[in-house]
């Protein structure tokens, strides 16, 4: 009976950011049914601004899920997205209103922002510098220099037809679901998948396991920074303007949509389906607040909240996975 009792729990504990998700899309529904007799969640409208409100973190806390799941964090991703919305932004404007220069300026501008990754690479899987302390470093670093390349912390404004249609109506929401879709099947599918989490679960057994932890920290740091300079590009994209401090609020939703979706910040656990879910929690958070007329600020509260009964909830299930 005890051991049913520790499954059943054990069952909740993994599955309550799903029941939370669908909890709040009730809530809102409710709402909206009452008070103006329509629907929060059959509007397309709602639907296309909550998963435009997700993409962008959503694109950041994928790489963030890899990053993670190795016992790692990355706090530099937020102003390396900056630095990519700023250059995708200068690498457009000579072309003018061309769209083929959008086939330079795409690829440079990820070139340019796997530059941070590599360092941060080099810093934690070759010198050994703590992930938090080399990341920071990185923040600080991609921050500075993304506000010089935007001349004097200004935002530079483009207007290039073959950009724009990247942030166009779904398509940024398309877009990250297809990469997401990609990323779900490398880390649950594949042999890269299984070293994450034996790295994360403990580096010691996977080095004797023969994983060469170094250079797959290495690549974990690299695909983290390319994916904060796709979340960039499509900022960039849907405003028309690239901004240096366009990833600075996302940095912070990242780490938690990867923690509300389950994973453990000591490692080895997570998936980008949970991430997902995550994202989507707090992007239902902020545009249902909106929705139903309360103070902006108040989203920072309840989101703050979510995040401590994430980490509640993941001791909680080390606990369960300890009297199992």
């Amino acid at each position: 009976m005890e051991n049913s009792r520790l499954d059943r729990l054990a069952l909740i504990s993994r599955i309550w950011p799903w029941l939370f998700l669908c909890a709040l899309l009730v809530f809102f529904e409710v709402w909206a049914q009452i008070s103006d007799h329509r629907s929060f969640i059959f509007n397309a409208y709602n639907l296309q601004s909550i998963g435009l409100a997700a993409s962008a973190p959503l694109l950041l806390a994928i790489g963030q899920t890899f990053v993670i799941i190795t016992a790692g964090i990355d706090l530099s991703v937020g102003f390396v997205m900056g630095l990519a919305a700023v250059c995708v932004a200068q690498f457009t404007i000579p072309g003018g209103n061309a769209p083929w220069i959008v086939l330079l300026s795409i690829p440079a501008t990820i070139l340019v922002c796997l530059v941070p990754g590599l360092v941060n690479g080099v810093l934690i899987a070759r010198l050994g510098v703590p992930a938090f302390i080399g990341t920071l470093g990185m923040y600080g670093v991609a921050r500075g220099v993304g506000f010089l390349a935007a001349g004097s912390g200004m935002t530079v404004p483009v207007n290039n037809p073959g950009l724009a249609w990247f942030g166009h109506g779904w398509t940024p929401v398309v877009l990250t679901a297809i990469l997401l879709l990609i990323m779900h099947f490398v880390l649950s599918k594949t042999r890269f998948g299984q070293y994450t989490y034996a790295i994360g679960g403990n580096p010691q057994s996977a080095v004797r396991a023969g994983i060469n932890v170094r250079r797959h920290l290495f690549v974990i740091y690299l695909i983290a920074a390319a994916f904060a300079a796709i979340g960039g590009i499509v900022y960039t994209s849907r405003f028309a303007a690239g901004a240096a401090n366009a990833g600075e609020p996302m940095l912070l939703d990242s780490i938690a949509a990867v923690v509300i979706g389950g994973a453990s910040l000591f490692g080895g656990t997570g998936n980008v389906i949970g991430t997902l879910i995550g994202a989507l929690i707090i992007a239902v958070i902020e545009f249902g607040l909106v929705f139903i007329d309360v103070n902006a600020f108040w989203q920072f509260i309840v989101v703050g909240i979510v995040i401590i009964m994430s980490v509640l909830i993941d001791q909680y299930k080390e606990r369960l996975g300890g009297a199992q």
